[in-house]
């Protein structure tokens, strides 16, 4: 019998673990298995390559919980230690065996999927537990090992009677850690990390129901027997090659991911490189909504085959972060408890990759079936669009899918738009006007003036359109967006330059200081314009850059111009060849006459959803009045 200190370089390594360390207590399962996992893939490689006597068989990864004891066992049937190992990987804590085994084996051991760290990690076990045992058994013909420690730098090493190769921890649960002595918690954090490991993890037994015997009558029970509970999927979708999954296959492994959702997803994009990194993963785009917000962190990041977070920014494109599905690479640099991932220019490769991974398969959705990309574009806008914002890479690919709709369903990509509105606009200057609406309903009466004069218009209603539009604004030539109802549309519902007011000069100034001394000069700027009779008289529109700066203000935009709260201004158009502005005009009394500017204006306000509140009841009280 052995006895000794843990060599370690601090008086007592256990408060540190403990304290700084790990910053989750629950990830101690997560690295035990990894160690047990690496121990069996250990063995597979070194059974491959004929460095072992040992046969590889079947092996599986056991827990196992003694609740009155207070026990948490973790059984695997891998390489195993002699006591001279167990000296060396778990006495010398900063010594790492999986780094030792890869250097030795380098070549041939490029792939065997070793994943980690045994050492520091088994050390973890000190977080939930106050004494942990090993139990191990070699691969090689060497004595087993008992290895004993209470949390302590103290330890006894001793020979053991275990016969099997492999190796069992126990854990004798804390006080304060006893959570992990129950069913449903351990399987909790099973499901958590554990749920694609490489290796088969048995948990308990499950009942498994049995064909009747042909001769069984209808009313004999149905045979069952109790089989091993395997919670894992040691083989999922992303470690196969494209070549061989159906699409059922990526439909089924989405399932499994999400099981709590029921919406199918629309596609998905596997990624499979091994230079200059190694990377694999399969994304899913899910329907959208326009929150930039709720879908975010559903993508979850793996290190061979490990669970690490599902906060995979940094890795991920920002944009992508709405995506759903696995990422898993074993270059993603991870501090020691794999919790945190740390910037380095491995990353950075990895995020450009996936950015235009992700550009090419969009491409090529749309360039094989234009018509079901169309369909799915409301599905799947906010995250082109948001990707067309905040990358340049992919904002150059996006020429080649990325889809403006008009307001009628027609789809058009850049070029396709922009050679329609050259053809059709005849301005002397140069510079193309596109007009879009943001909402169909509340925009009706601009939409269908601006289409009357042959205007094609854009149905662009996310919540980022206005960074969107500024953006093509400043990259592309010669082109500018305006909103339906905005300041541009004075110009449009004119008939022409030839248009000629009804009223004189004289009157034009009459109206003007009528409709000046009732309509309030903070909130409307109030301007004469001879249009089509047939127009609305009164016409509410918003100056194109003041709206346009709102909208950036509300989705994160406005801080970066200054503008804090901007003030409500409105230009007010008033037709003065209307019948209406004509009889306001002529009336007789003065209170009549404010009457009905005042009825006018509420109407225009209320078309642009502009009437609120007291304003709201005291327009259809006055409406009630003037009906009656």
């Amino acid at each position: 019998m052995t006895k000794g200190n843990i060599n370690v370089s601090v008086e007592n390594i256990f408060p540190l673990i403990k304290k700084f360390l790990y910053s989750d207590h629950e990830i101690f399962l997560r690295e035990l298995i990894s160690n047990a996992t690496d121990a069996t893939l250990k063995l597979k490689h070194l059974t491959s390559i004929g460095e072992t006597k040992s046969e590889y068989g079947n092996p599986q990864i056991e827990i196992k919980i003694d609740k009155d004891a207070k026990k948490l066992h973790i059984i695997d049937q891998g390489l195993g230690m002699t006591a001279e190992e167990v000296e060396k990987y778990i006495n010398q804590v900063a010594f790492s065996g999986a780094e030792e085994f890869l250097d030795k084996y380098k070549d041939s051991a490029k792939d065997s999927g070793i994943i980690g760290h045994f050492g520091l990690g088994f050390y973890s076990a000190f977080m939930v537990a106050e004494k942990v045992e090993i139990i191990t058994k070699s691969h090689k013909d060497e004595p087993a090992a008992h290895w004993t420690c209470d949390g302590s730098p103290e330890f006894t090493l001793e020979t053991a009677d275990k016969t099997e190769r492999g190796t069992e921890i126990i854990l004798h649960i804390a006080e304060d850690s006893t959570e992990f002595l129950e069913e449903g918690r351990i399987s909790e954090l099973l499901l958590k990390y554990n749920k694609f490991m490489p290796v088969p993890i048995k948990f308990g037994m499950k009942t498994e129901t049995l064909p009747k015997p042909e001769d069984a009558k209808e009313e004999d029970a149905t045979p069952t027997q109790e089989v091993d509970n395997i919670i894992n999927n040691p083989n999922p979708a992303w470690t196969k090659q494209p070549t061989e999954l159906e699409e059922d296959d990526y439909k089924n492994f989405y399932r499994e991911l999400y099981p709590t959702q029921f919406e199918e997803p629309l596609f998905n994009i596997h990624l499979n490189v091994d230079y200059p990194f190694n990377l694999t993963g399969i994304l899913y785009f899910p329907k959208m909504t326009n929150d930039l917000n709720v879908q975010k962190d559903r993508i979850q990041l793996y290190q061979n085959q490990v669970f690490v977070t599902d906060n995979v920014e940094g890795i991920v494109p920002e944009f992508l972060t709405m995506l759903r599905g696995v990422i898993d690479s074993p270059d993603i640099p991870l501090n020691v408890s794999r919790s945190y991932l740390q910037a380095d220019g491995a990353v950075k490769k990895i995020s450009s990759y996936i950015t235009r991974k992700v550009a090419d398969k969009l491409k090529s959705l749309f360039n094989a079936n234009r018509e079901d990309f169309e369909k799915k574009w409301d599905d799947i806008k906010i995250v082109i669009e948001y990707g067309m914002l905040s990358e340049e890479k992919f904002f150059d690919k996006a020429d080649a899918f990325a889809l403006y709709p008009s307001v009628d369903g027609t789809y058009y990509t850049y070029e396709e738009l922009y050679n329609k509105i050259k053809a059709k606009q005849t301005d002397k200057d140069d510079k193309l006007v596109i007009l879009y609406a943001s909402d169909k309903d509340t925009q009706h009466s601009y939409i269908e003036a601006a289409k009357a004069k042959g205007y094609e218009v854009l149905l662009l209603d996310s919540p980022i359109v206005s960074h969107l539009i500024q953006k093509l604004e400043t990259t592309k030539e010669k082109i500018s967006f305006a909103r339906v109802d905005g300041d541009h549309i004075d110009n449009l519902i004119k008939k022409d330059d030839t248009t000629i007011s009804k009223l004189s000069e004289e009157e034009n100034t009459k109206l003007d200081e009528l409709l000046k001394a009732v309509i309030p000069a903070e909130k409307f700027t109030v301007q004469l314009e001879a249009m089509d009779s047939d127009a609305s008289p009164f016409i509410i529109t918003q100056p194109e850059f003041m709206r346009r700066m709102k909208e950036m203000q509300q989705t994160g935009g406005g801080g970066m111009f200054g503008m804090g709260n901007m003030p409500e201004m409105y230009n007010l158009v008033v037709n003065t060849n209307s019948e209406l502005v004509g009889e306001i005009l002529n009336t007789k009394t003065k209170k009549k006459q404010e009457r009905l500017i005042n009825q006018s204006l509420d109407l225009a306000r209320l078309s642009q959803g502009l009437l609120k509140g007291e304003e709201l009841t005291n327009f259809i009280k006055r409406s009630y009045d003037m009906i009656k």
